[in-house]
């Protein structure tokens, strides 16, 4: 049976808790009274996963079954969402590649033969063969990927990008041509968390720079409250702009799926359960695990999490018009992650994992550890933050400054350089983005190799614009001090010390909230 996510008070019985930090986790005791948010378990999966892709496609939602959208002749383009969902990587078979494979599947018996697919990227890095065939599998990647009608979208390839106008708020909207000169684009989406799908697929997947800067910015940033609530984002204000005046010019289909919370399988799956239900088998694979961990070197713990594939089950699949769409996409996102919190606390705790949406296959170095704490778990809310305003941010993570040159090439210079100079998001952006936007050696290694875009870590930055300006202060728990203070943060040997620290701030006796993820969750504060 299901169970719904819950606040524990800890006493003087709670077992010390789980606290992910990096490439390892620790077991931490918390003082008395702390609140933890648990995440719900997963919700009941689909038990026909192919029965339920032919549903959605021949009764979607305010449009045409897309049978009937089809015609021979006609330009069909297929666009999915890149490497970046869900985390960790799913199990093959892929979602994504299901779905269009029965996408394909209508189109050849339409008599459609001008079909191309393409990784929605925006400004992420291009992704490999490999990790392409995964997602969309071995028969698609086969049949499309030889030929050239398989690859990744261009951010920069000036003459396969389409400026369609611009929004009434003069917002740029251009994205690849050949999307937007089709007769159908179809988006096939995974929903990991309520921020994402909607127009945001669309209008920001298949888009240049010159259209992603008017929201991907520090005053946008801290006026979206949160990113998983797009009705109160100025972000998704934006993108829903762009959306429907992308939707004036070319029909758009899309796919939406939504997934449990089966984030961890075997022999990890253990750190998904409440640890006051562990068995003695549990704590004994934890404390393995630990040991384990911690002897061995970077490379081996590195390749031990990112070679994990998640056993994700979908919960639902929602096809047709995008906007509603995504309102039944998020009602399910919420129904699967959402947790009632009453008030906000003194003190936030966070600890931040392995893995988030910009270092798959990668490292998480300090600027993509601020903007998973930060931007992603600070902005897991409804309403208001978790944290009251002028209360202080505590997170677990090493803040390795292993930077990888070949993904994140930029992000070593934005960090020797730019927050040398300031970690202010709203002096970084004037007088430092466009030099790294456009700089001829960035857009190269973003075309070329597998590199993200040279704007991206001001992006990573911006996304924490919000947390920075809500919050008093922010302290590591086992953080390189000189990394956090390169970002403008403190650092902690242990919870009791930073807690301690906090206290100048905050009082010596804080109210704390614990966010016991992953896997993933909502808080809604009331």
């Amino acid at each position: 049976m299901t169970r719904p996510g819950f606040v524990l008070e800890v006493d003087d019985r709670t077992p010390p808790l789980l606290v992910h930090e990096g490439l390892g986790f620790r077991l931490e005791e918390f003082p008395q009274g702390t609140r933890v948010v648990y995440p719900p378990e997963s919700l009941p999966t689909v038990p026909d996963v192919d029965g339920a892709i032919r549903e959605a496609l021949e009764n979607p939602v305010d449009s045409e079954p897309l049978r009937e959208l089809m015609f021979p002749g006609m330009r069909l383009t297929i666009a999915f969402d890149d490497l970046s969902l869900p985390l960790p990587t799913m199990k093959a078979p892929d979602i994504r590649g299901r779905i269009i494979e029965q996408v394909l599947t209508i189109a050849a018996e339409k008599g459609v033969d001008d079909v191309e697919i393409i990784a929605a990227l925006a400004l992420h890095r291009r992704m490999t063969d490999a990790e392409m065939k995964h997602i969309v599998g071995e028969r698609v990647f086969r049949s499309f990927a030889p030929q050239g009608l398989l690859y990744n979208h261009d951010a920069e390839d000036r003459a396969n990008l389409e400026h369609m106008g611009a929004t009434e708020r003069g917002e740029d909207v251009e994205i690849n041509k050949r999307a937007a000169t089709s007769d159908l684009l179809i988006y096939v989406n995974v929903n990991l968390v309520a921020m994402d799908g909607g127009h945001k697929s669309v209008g920001i997947g298949l888009a240049s720079y010159k259209s992603i800067k008017h929201h991907h910015n520090a005053k946008t940033m801290v006026h979206s409250r949160s990113f998983m609530d797009h009705k109160h984002s100025e972000m998704h204000s934006s993108a829903w702009r762009m959306g429907r005046l992308i939707g004036e010019h070319v029909k758009v289909f899309q796919i939406e799926t939504t997934l449990d919370n089966e984030v961890f399988g075997k022999p990890y799956d253990t750190l998904l359960k409440r640890e006051w239900e562990w068995s003695l088998r549990d704590q004994a694979t934890v404390l393995g695990l630990r040991r384990g961990l911690a002897v061995a070197p970077q490379k081996m713990r590195h390749k031990m999490f990112h070679d994990l594939r998640s056993n994700y089950g979908l919960t639902g699949i929602t096809a047709g018009a995008v906007e509603p769409v995504h309102e039944l996409t998020v009602q399910r996102v919420h129904q699967q992650q959402r947790v009632k919190v009453e008030g906000q606390s003194d003190v936030m705790v966070m600890g931040v994992p392995y893995l988030g949406p910009y270092n798959v296959n990668s490292t998480m170095n300090p600027i993509l550890a601020a903007c998973m704490g930060l931007g992603y778990y600070f902005n897991s809310y409804l309403r208001q933050p978790v944290v009251r305003e002028g209360g202080v941010a505590i997170l677990y993570h090493p803040l390795d400054e292993g930077f990888n040159t070949l993904t994140h090439p930029s992000y070593v210079d934005f960090y020797e350089e730019v927050l040398a100079d300031t970690t202010d998001p709203a002096l970084i952006g004037p007088k430092f983005e466009e030099q790294f936007a456009t700089d001829p050696w960035y857009v190269h290694l973003y075309r070329t190799s597998n590199a993200y875009h040279g704007v991206h870590p001001f992006y990573m930055w911006y996304w924490i614009a919000h947390a920075l300006d809500h919050l008093g202060d922010v302290i590591w728990v086992g953080g390189n001090p000189k990394a956090a203070a390169r970002m403008g943060f403190r650092s902690a040997t242990t919870l009791r010390d930073a807690l301690e620290m906090a206290s100048s701030t905050v009082g010596p006796s804080p109210s704390i909230t614990y966010l016991r993820n992953p896997p993933h969750l909502l808080a809604d504060v009331r």
